[in-house]
């Protein structure tokens, strides 16, 4: 008997090699099959034939195939397999480019479905369809139609992507899910009864049938657009829950007792003394959302999003401020040691007239210092610790932890996070980020964390002007650099790699999370292998470009090299030599992307910048423009250049609004690829789509929040098991703090 959890080996129509193919899809059981959900639609309703198309529409075309083979253009260097079909007396050729594989797929006197493009063929004359997707028919007996022929045509018909390079086709998956649908009565419906009877979405078992075979009357654009009913209803389903099992963390955060840390007149007047300058309005509603959550008797866990160069450390230190003033102990973990020991040493100087104890605890101290330092902490003469992952090491523990801080957050794994807040007793957290967060990744992502942001810039800062330069008007903007030095300003000259590959055929590797998962994503984009050497030879490096600028443009200049392979000691040195004006260009990798604050740099310039992604770009930019002084960002670019890469240029010369560019590269690279899926904690979703269905995910949310707080608790105990039991493992919910 077939049920849900059936292996789907022993589904009709399997067995253990194809199961073994399905597996690799994620497919393992009955239900898997039926959350394989078509990517598009065909309208085979009517059967359209060659004498019926139009050149210039998208058409499906059912006809015989008269002859097929290979056609050599170029001297052989053009390869195109063509078919020539036939139907009502008129012919239309279909041609794929390089694919010599067909030659053993399609045969004359086979039935084809095509879909594509119909053109004029300047050719063999007449029509032709370009590339169409295809899908070999069983030939039809003249009156009587079996039921499985019946899957295939006169009715809008589901395509599936393949598997098993083309092994497993898309007339499988339709032959196999519908037997199970066939063989099954029903399933059950995770929604609240008050949901479904309340909002307007059909039950699940109508929805899972009607997406894998729409009835008729369907629309077809609105499969095409995933808004038929069938659609709306699994998007809010996947929402739902995922919205439920958040709001049921946020639910029982609050039960859970912590610190009601006091935010007196006396704590009030230590936060003014410490304060370098006036807070903007976006700072001081972020510092009473924080107070307000620490007053509280259940520990805070709040995101802090900030633009680039908003002052979310500022924030940070204020709310570092009221747990030290209720004589707690703050720990700020921060992922690089030049970050760490940037803020270490603004911390120290805006607390020196206060009494409080700053130390740093990185990688790169002593084995002594180290152990100095930890009994410190240990006995609580130390009020606040700033390190790297040397914080969350087994020996490190605090008297007193009331307050962690994580800055750039996405830069640590889950375990981290949690391994330092459980070195207190259920410490308040705040997790920073200078990476704007779309709004939806933000209800996915961090759906269980309150969620302040600070969108202001402080008073007095000036945008920074940012313009594309052709690589061969590379000298003007040296010229530029040089006459800006020479008045006093600082420089970055920014390059994608360390050091040139070491043989030909090395890879690029660009180092920073940021800049590697761009290069990777890019990987299609740009092509690895060319003529003349893979895409690595063609990146310029840092180490070599360093010393040619340093000899042959800048001579009479002070350079310095930063990059990660660099010793963290040797880092700081050129970090510190930089910040005090020694160095006077800077020459680096994507290291100084995060927290670098230099407010005499200028000038930032992005060598080969077609090279990064968009976000990275806004992120490198940030660096400068952090005085008073106008700044300039110019992103030298090569003549070869996609579409998409010329897109977030352009962008960036548009705008200096982080989340605006954070929403246009979170639509130029999906939801996957933005911070990278389960680590960022993005659930897989598998009909639902963060970009298209926003407004759904919003709807979801609402109802969810609503029915987790005032809903029946028995229906409440139902859907948490549910989620826990098959929801969960199939999605993945990481959880954030």
């Amino acid at each position: 008997m077939l049920n849900l959890t059936t292996p789907v080996q022993y589904v009709r129509g399997v067995g253990e090699q194809r199961a073994r193919i399905l597996e690799n899809k994620g497919i393992l059981t009955a239900e898997d099959l039926l959350y394989y959900i078509p990517f598009r639609y065909e309208d085979r309703t009517r059967v359209t034939g060659p004498d019926e198309v139009r050149a210039g529409e998208m058409a499906t075309v059912i006809a015989h195939v008269v002859r097929c083979g290979m056609l050599n253009l170029r001297r052989g260097r053009v390869k195109i397999f063509r078919a020539s079909v036939e139907g009502g007396g008129r012919r239309l050729w279909c041609k794929w480019f390089n694919a010599a594989y067909l030659q053993r797929i399609i045969e004359p006197g086979q039935i084809l479905a095509l879909y594509g493009k119909v053109e004029e063929d300047s050719y063999d004359g007449g029509l032709q369809m370009v590339q169409p997707q295809y899908e070999i028919l069983p030939a039809l007996p003249g009156s009587a139609p079996s039921a499985e022929d019946l899957l295939e045509i006169g009715r809008i018909v589901p395509i599936y992507e393949t598997a098993g390079n083309g092994r497993l086709t898309s007339r499988f998956f339709r032959r196999v899910i519908h037997f199970v649908l066939e063989s099954l009565a029903g399933i059950e419906d995770p929604l609240p009864p008050e949901v479904v009877a309340k909002y307007p979405v059909i039950p699940r078992w109508q929805a899972i049938r009607d997406i894998h075979f729409p009835p008729p009357g369907t629309r077809l654009g609105d499969l095409l657009r995933y808004r038929s009913p069938a659609h709306l209803r699994l998007i809010f389903e996947e929402f739902f829950l995922l919205e439920a099992r958040l709001a049921l963390r946020r639910k029982r955060a609050r039960e859970v007792p912590g610190i009601a840390f006091q935010t007196d007149a006396r704590v009030r007047e230590s936060l003014k003394k410490v304060l370098p300058f006036h807070p903007t309005a976006a700072q001081k509603k972020a510092v009473a959302e924080i107070a307000a959550d620490m007053r509280a008797p259940h520990p805070m866990q709040r995101l802090l999003q900030g633009e680039v160069g908003s002052g979310k450390t500022i924030v940070a230190l204020q709310a570092a401020l009221i747990a030290i003033e209720n004589g707690c102990q703050v720990a700020m973990m921060v992922p690089t040691e030049v970050l760490a020991t940037q803020h270490f040493l603004s911390f120290r100087r805006l607390l020196a007239q206060s009494g409080r104890n700053v130390i740093l605890l990185s990688g790169s101290a002593s084995a002594r210092e180290k152990d100095g330092l930890k009994r410190l902490l240990k006995e609580g003469m130390v009020h606040l610790a700033v390190g790297t992952h040397a914080l969350v090491e087994e020996d490190v523990e605090f008297k007193r932890l009331g307050l962690v801080i994580i800055d750039e957050q996405h830069r640590f794994g889950v375990m981290q996070r949690l391994r330092l807040m459980q070195k207190g007793s259920r410490p308040d957290t705040l997790v920073m980020t200078a990476t704007p967060i779309p709004r939806t990744l933000a209800l996915t992502m961090y759906g269980d964390l309150d969620i302040s942001v600070i969108t202001e810039v402080p008073h007095g800062r000036l945008p920074v002007l940012t313009r594309q330069v052709p690589e061969e008007a590379a000298t003007k903007v040296y010229e530029f650099v040089r006459s800006q030095v020479n008045s006093g300003a600082q420089a970055f000259i920014i390059y994608p790699l360390v050091d040139e590959p070491v043989a030909p055929e090395s890879e690029p590797r660009p180092e920073g999370s940021g800049l590697e998962k761009e290069a990777r994503s890019q990987k299609s984009e740009v092509g690895r292998k060319k003529r003349g050497g893979t895409a690595a030879a063609q990146l310029k490096s840092a180490m070599k470009m360093y010393e040619h600028l340093s000899q042959n443009v800048f001579p009479e200049l002070r350079l310095g090299l930063i990059h990660g392979r660099l010793p963290a000691d040797e880092k700081d040195r050129t970090m510190q030599a930089f910040h005090s004006g020694e160095i006077q260009i800077l020459v680096g990798t994507t290291v100084v992307e995060v927290g670098v604050d230099v407010p005499n740099a200028t000038v930032m310039v992005i060598e080969q910048a077609e090279r990064f992604g968009l976000t990275q770009l806004h992120q490198l930019r940030g660096r400068v423009g952090r005085g008073k002084k106008q700044s300039h960002c110019f992103l030298i670019t090569s003549q070869k250049q996609t579409e998409a890469a010329q897109e977030r240029l352009a962008a960036l010369e548009r705008t200096n609004d982080g989340f605006q560019i954070a929403e246009m590269d979170l639509r130029l690279r999906g939801p996957g690829e933005f911070l990278g899926t389960r680590q960022a904690g993005i659930p897989v979703l598998q009909v639902a789509h963060l970009l298209r269905d926003q407004e759904i995910l919003e709807w979801a949310r609402r109802i969810a929040s609503e029915f987790m707080e005032h809903g029946d608790e028995r229906e409440i105990a139902r859907i948490v098991s549910y989620v826990k039991s098959a929801w969960e493992k199939r999605y993945g919910l990481v959880r954030s703090g």
